[in-house]
């Protein structure tokens, strides 16, 4: 059997392929950063998942792409616990920009993720290239999930933000100030934490002050990121993965249009389109 996985820092989704099984196995834990969680954390999620416990000495073979994987020192982490856990497996990991890229083309193209956080890339058909360092949620994520909740947090608490939409993310959310300080600087997890909040974006996107803030968003990735690659995308298409991504994908859509770039495609979830057109398996 094997496993292909793609962590986020919020969630991880797994595929578990049986040779015997028409339909792969599906399990959803929550996000596996090794760059955030201690080994301890690490094998603590997995251990608690009872599908992939069921099938464990049965695995044989992991690819598993994510977010903070992107340094051999973390490769080789995830690696060893991996195979401590899943005692017959052989374990491969990658950066997740790498299952992006799998998940949407085998020839030259850019690529890029948001969801929690962001990033964009070069695929020359055989290799990633990155022209800005993926330095995390506090210096840079322009566009992704933590991004936005940061965004909406700092229109709410400089009132900014329309007595209405105000109203509305007060009755959703707990918005006293200890608490927005707990989840902050106390949180192991505050790239998740700030994250939380985009959804209310997409659920008031009727609203005018949503759609300009996510648009915006929009345009200061592709103005930090995606133009970095402006020569590239003459001769290449770009392509979209992550929620955020797929949800705002009109916003991107527009933006790239303004600056005479066409887009590619949006793809929600990788792991969805990896083992159809990446994996051989067996």
């Amino acid at each position: 059997m094997v496993i292909i996985a793609d962590s986020g820092s919020t969630k991880c989704d797994w595929i578990i392929c049986d040779q015997s099984k028409k339909e792969p196995i599906r399990v959803i834990t929550k996000g596996l950063n090794p760059a955030i969680l201690t080994k301890k954390q690490f094998e603590k999620v997995i251990s608690g998942c009872e599908i992939l416990m069921s099938h464990k000495e049965h695995i044989t073979d992991i690819k598993f792409f994510g977010a903070g994987c992107g340094t051999k020192k973390n490769q080789k982490k995830v690696n060893t616990i991996l195979e401590s856990y899943f005692e017959n497996a052989i374990a491969y990991t990658n950066e997740d920009t790498m299952a992006a890229v799998l998940a949407t083309t085998s020839t030259p193209a850019v690529v890029c993720i948001l969801g929690t956080g962001s990033n964009c890339c070069y695929f020359d058909g055989k290799h990633i290239h990155l022209k800005t360092p993926a330095l995390g949620y506090s210096l840079m994520d322009e566009g992704s999930g933590n991004f936005l909740g940061r965004a909406l947090l700092q229109a709410y608490f400089y009132e900014h933000m329309p007595k209405d939409l105000r109203s509305l993310f007060e009755q959703e959310y707990n918005l006293k100030e200890k608490e927005i300080i707990k989840g902050l600087y106390k949180s192991k997890t505050p790239n998740k934490y700030l994250a939380s909040f985009a959804p209310f974006l997409f659920k008031r996107e009727s609203h005018e002050f949503c759609q300009d803030l996510i648009y915006k968003s929009m345009k200061i990735f592709i103005e930090n990121h995606v133009l970095k690659y402006r020569d590239t995308l003459k001769h290449v298409p770009i392509h979209f993965v992550g929620s955020i991504a797929y949800y705002a994908q009109d916003y991107i859509k527009r933006a790239l249009k303004e600056r005479g770039i066409r887009s590619g495609k949006f793809i929600k979830s990788p792991i969805d389109n990896i083992i159809e057109q990446q994996f051989e398996v067996y």
